[in-house]
């Protein structure tokens, strides 16, 4: 699995960091994500698609999936 993040998407909501907070963080100076992992393992594989599903704007994308 491949995620990839657009900061220019991302309204700071932070769903992600709340659901992967291994793979996703947030600035502290305006709350845009962070990608921390841009190539999770297994384990997350299920945590990172619910953050991609969730995410307001779709600032987080799986690469590579349909």
């Amino acid at each position: 699995m491949k995620v990839a993040v657009d900061q220019g998407l991302c309204c700071g909501a932070g769903q992600c960091v709340l659901l992967a907070p291994e793979v996703f963080d947030q600035q502290d100076e305006d709350g845009l994500v962070v990608l921390l992992d841009p190539e999770p393992g297994a384990r997350h594989a299920a945590a990172v698609r619910e953050a991609a599903a969730t995410c307001p704007t779709g600032a987080v994308q799986l690469v590579g999936e349909s």
